[in-house]
C-alpha cells in the first residue's frame, strides 16, 4: 500500500480553544517520507493529560494546527526500506510520546541515545505531536486515521495485550513504570503513589507487579480508596480527611512517585513521609511550577528529589512484557474517535476511571 491510497486526517487544534472541545476534523501533511519510516493505520489512541496541556498552549506556545494523541496503536500499512525492528505490513504496533531523537544524526555522540535512553536526548527530542523532525516535517499525533513515525520509535504490541489495553501504557504506563524500575522498586521497598488518576493507577499496578512490599496511595479524599485497594494498594492516605496525616505516616516510605500537577500541593508534608535516603520522583508537570521547597528536611534525612520523563523504546517493550507476565490491565473506557471533543472535556473535568481510549469506527479499521 502506498501513501496515495490513504489520507492523513484527524482532529486538529487550531488555537487554544481546542481544549474546550473545539477541535476540528481535517486533513494534514505528515512528515516527509523517509525510508526509515513506517505508516500506521490507527485503531486506538489513549487520551493523556499532555494532550490538554498542548491544545491550550499550557506548557508554551503550541505550533497550530496540532493533532494530539501519543498513545497510538494500529496496524502497519507501509514500511520503509531502511526501517528498524523487523517491522512488516500487518504488524500490530504502538508509538508513545516520543517520535524521534538525534541517534547520532546531528553530529557528535549523544550519551543518552548511545545508552538506550533516547527519552533523555538533549539534541533532538521530537514529541509524537507538536514537534519538528530533522527533515523539517511536523509531528502529528493519534487522534486520527493514520500516523507516520520513524521506525526506531515504533514497538510491536504483544499478542497477549489487547490494543485498547496497550494504548494508555505507551505514555501513561511507561511514565510511571520507568521511575519505579530506575529507583529499584521491588521486594523490600515501600512505595507511595500520589494521585490516583490515569498515571497514578498505573503506578499502583506497576509497583505491585514489581513485587514492592507495600504500596500506599495518597489522595485528597477517600473517594477512590475502594478502587485503589482493588488495584492492589495496601493502604490509603486521605490527606483532606485524616488529621495529622503527615505526622502519623512520617518516615514510612522508601520511594514516592508524585503524579499530581499542582503548584499548591503540600510538598513538604509529602517529603516527610520518606525515610532516610528516601526518593521523591515528580512526574506530574504543572503549568505554573512546583511549590517552594524547604531545605532542612533534605539536609537532615538526605532526601533525593528528582523527576522522570516517559520511557525509551526499550523501556516500553520491557514494560509491555511485564504487563503480559503479571497480567496488568489498566482501567479504561473506550470512546469512539468521533466523540474525541466530548472525551477531552470529560478528561479535563476529571471524569475518567481511569483512562480514556479512543477507537476508530471507520470502515476497514478493526477494533482489536
Amino acid at each position: 500500500m502506498s501513501s496515495s491510497d490513504y489520507k492523513f486526517e484527524g482532529w486538529l487544534g487550531l488555537d487554544p480553544s481546542a481544549a474546550q472541545g473545539k477541535m476540528q476534523w481535517g486533513e494534514y501533511e505528515p512528515k516527509p517520507w523517509e525510508e526509515t519510516d513506517v505508516d500506521i493505520k490507527i485503531t486506538h489512541c489513549g487520551i493523556c493529560g499532555s494532550d490538554l496541556h498542548t491544545l491550550r498552549s499550557g506548557w508554551g506556545p503550541t505550533n497550530y494546527p496540532c493533532c494530539v494523541g501519543h498513545e497510538i496503536v494500529g496496524t502497519v500499512v507501509r514500511v520503509g526500506s531502511k526501517a528498524e525492528g523487523g517491522l512488516k505490513v500487518g504488524d500490530r504496533v504502538g508509538v508513545g510520546a516520543q517520535s524521534d531523537s538525534c541517534l547520532g544524526r546531528k553530529g557528535g555522540d549523544c550519551e543518552a541515545c548511545a545508552s538506550g535512553m533516547e527519552n533523555y536526548c538533549q539534541k533532538l527530542h521530537v514529541g509524537t505531536y507538536n514537534g519538528v523532525y530533522l527533515n523539517g516535517g511536523k509531528s502529528y499525533g493519534g487522534y486520527a486515521l493514520y500516523h507516520r513515525a520513524p521506525s526506531h520509535f515504533v514497538v510491536k504490541i504483544p499478542d497477549a495485550l489487547s490494543s485498547a489495553e496497550a494504548a494508555p501504557m505507551l505514555c501513561g504506563g511507561v511514565t510511571t513504570y520507568t521511575p519505579l524500575k530506575h529507583h529499584g522498586v521491588g521486594p523490600g521497598k515501600t512505595v507511595g503513589i500520589i494521585g490516583l488518576g490515569g498515571l497514578g493507577h498505573f503506578g499502583v499496578m506497576w509497583a505491585k507487579a514489581l513485587k514492592a512490599d507495600k504500596v500506599v496511595v495518597i489522595s485528597r479524599t477517600s473517594a477512590k480508596k475502594e478502587d485503589a485497594l482493588k488495584m492492589g494498594a495496601d493502604d490509603f492516605i486521605a490527606t483532606g480527611e485524616e488529621a495529622d496525616w503527615a505526622k502519623k505516616h512520617a518516615s514510612t516510605l522508601d520511594v514516592i512517585v508524585c503524579t499530581v500537577s499542582s503548584s499548591s500541593m503540600p510538598l513538604m508534608q509529602y517529603l516527610s513521609l520518606l525515610r532516610f535516603d528516601g526518593t521523591f520522583v515528580q512526574v506530574g508537570a504543572p503549568e505554573d511550577g512546583l511549590p517552594t521547597i524547604q531545605q532542612f528536611p533534605l539536609i537532615f534525612k538526605r532526601l533525593n528529589i528528582t523527576g522522570s520523563v516517559i520511557g525509551s523504546p526499550s523501556d516500553i517493550r520491557e514494560m509491555l512484557q511485564l504487563a503480559v507476565d503479571q497480567k496488568v490491565k489498566p482501567w479504561i473506557e473506550e470512546i469512539p474517535m468521533k466523540d474525541a471533543n466530548r472525551a477531552i472535556m470529560d478528561m479535563d473535568a476529571g471524569k475518567p476511571r481511569y483512562r480514556y481510549v479512543l477507537y476508530n469506527e471507520k470502515p476497514g479499521v478493526s477494533r482489536l
